[in-house]
């Protein structure tokens, strides 16, 4: 069977650059003990000399391409069904035998430090953890990062070193599935979602660039130089102070930019540790990422990471599911506090004297949002314990793996908690209707359901009376005689919201006014 793809060498010639080689070589991606992605046209791609013919053979099927002026070559396999065991081989002037090949379940990870921390660094704090550990090795997992030559088996040195959550995720989704799992992780710590897109993603999303064009008529550009020139200033004087105490230094601060540059190198992270992976076939990613926020002045998160999942599928040539964690992690209380997977949530309490400033709950807000984006979803974090870098990676990976089951596999499972669909106003009350129910709305910890706050015309917020109606909710007040805007668990913090689906998840952060500033950037 003939198989010649030019768009498939289009995607492949970003991810592999190399000079054209007079014998057959393969990318890294392509090794033994591979996964290969099940039921699915996988690329298999490489480098040989101009010309030369290149047969690719796995499991009873042959594709043969002949390579590029440039020395570039790629086929695409008929779709396989779970299999272990398999030789692919590659036959040009040399003869490559890829050995211990599987076809299963492939799932990408990325991100910042949530996502690139080592099992290693969380085993001790992580019981759930450590009992995930307690069952190594795991014959039908293979594991692939930065640094490593190919694709290795997960023994207990090898995922020792490998990212916790993927693994923790990987691991309980090949449990349920009963499939070879293949995983791959490229992540840093501490970067913006900036350096994951790519130029050319970022400046051809028309949304992110009506973005920048409204932040920038009304940007301050010397005022913010001003402001980090004062900032500056003291900071060379803490951090002078800092030394001569020998203590840590902290990060100097950054120098402003114009509305749409980015802080540092826009797309060297996805070039460095994504690319090398394009196009090689995957069911999904599952992306940790968030504290650092854009890096690109004027553009928020929604808008960043819609442009880089769209690019993403783009060099891809495949439209797979993207499913991320919420941020910022934890902050709320949970169904069950003396579940594994959410025993770490904040105890419930009662509400504060007064309600929360109008931009407290603006990055919730932000990052629930992101799941609007097609075919995205996100993993509710709000009940699984926070920190910058929590330490209960094996609920997290737990809670990853039931949003993946539900909304990637298809399981009739609830995967998400009440989400705001809309609103009506009905004379002094308010209902509120929402989305993923699952089994019914119910409040948790109280007969009293808490967290709603309701405005008039006048935007003064009060704590509002809540009672949950079938599907909705009615929200009112008797200080809001004619209401206009309702608010839910708007903070970042909010151990005192307890709206619940009875499937154990919590409802989301919302707003049905625009009134506060929407630029967490």
């Amino acid at each position: 069977m003939s198989c010649r793809i030019p768009t498939l060498i289009a995607a492949v010639s970003a991810a592999f650059v190399s000079t054209p080689h007079a014998e057959v070589k393969l990318p890294t991606v392509i090794s033994d003990h591979m996964v290969l992605q099940r039921e699915m046209s996988a690329p298999i791609w490489g480098t040989a000399a101009a010309g030369e013919e290149v047969s690719v053979s796995i499991a009873g099927q042959t594709q043969k391409t002949a390579a590029g002026a440039d020395g570039k070559w790629a086929v695409r396999l008929a779709p396989l069904q779970v299999a272990e065991g398999l030789t692919l081989t590659i036959q040009g002037t040399n003869k490559i035998e890829v050995k211990d090949v599987m076809v299963g379940e492939v799932w990408l990870g990325s991100g910042q430090s949530n996502m690139a921390g080592p099992v290693r660094s969380f085993k001790g704090a992580d019981p759930g953890l450590q009992q995930t550990l307690a069952a190594a090795p795991y014959p039908k997992i293979r594991l692939l990062r930065s640094g490593l030559k190919g694709w290795v088996e997960a023994t207990p040195v090898n995922v020792d070193s490998f990212s916790a959550i993927l693994f923790a995720f990987g691991s309980r989704l090949q449990s349920e599935l009963n499939v070879p799992v293949g995983l791959i992780v490229g992540a840093v710590g501490g970067t913006p979602s900036g350096y994951w897109l790519t130029e050319e993603m970022y400046r051809s999303d028309e949304a992110c660039q009506a973005q920048v064009k409204e932040f920038a008529r009304t940007y301050d550009f010397a005022a913010a130089m001003k402001a980090y020139e004062r900032y500056m200033t003291a900071w060379k004087a803490s951090a002078e102070k800092a030394k001569q105490d020998g203590k840590p230094v902290g990060r100097e601060p950054a120098v402003p930019k114009q509305p749409g540059e980015c802080m540092g190198e826009i797309g060297h992270l996805y070039v460095a540790h994504v690319q090398p992976y394009v196009p090689y076939a995957i069911r999904g990613v599952l992306w940790d990422q968030g504290e650092g926020g854009t890096g690109i002045t004027g553009v928020d998160q929604f808008h960043a990471m819609g442009a880089l999942i769209q690019g993403w599928r783009k060099a891809w040539q495949q439209d797979f599911p993207f499913i991320y964690v919420q941020k910022p992690s934890g902050g709320g209380t949970a169904w069950d506090l003396t579940n594994p997977t959410t025993q770490n949530a904040s105890a419930f309490t009662a509400p504060p004297a007064d309600v929360p400033r109008d931009a407290d709950g603006v990055a919730r807000e932000v990052h629930v949002k992101i799941q609007q984006h097609p075919r995205t979803a996100m993993v509710i974090s709000t009940d699984l314990g926070g920190m910058t870098h929590p330490t209960n990676k094996s609920g997290y990976g737990e809670r990853a793996k039931q949003v993946a089951l539900g909304f990637v596999y298809g399981q009739k499972i609830e995967y998400s908690g009440p989400l705001y669909a809309s609103h009506e106003i009905e004379s002094s009350k308010v209902r509120v209707k929402f989305t993923h129910v699952g089994q019914g709305l119910a409040a948790r910890h109280s007969d009293r359901l808490q967290g709603f706050m309701i405005a008039g015309a006048d935007q003064k917020f009060v704590w509002a009376e809540a009672v949950i109606d079938g599907d909705s909710v009615l929200v009112s007040s008797p200080a809001v005689t004619a209401p206009v805007a309702v608010r839910y668990a708007w903070s970042s913090n909010a151990p005192w919201a307890n709206l619940f689906n009875t499937d154990g998840l919590p409802a989301q952060t919302f707003r049905t006014d625009d009134w506060a500033n929407h630029a967490r950037r």
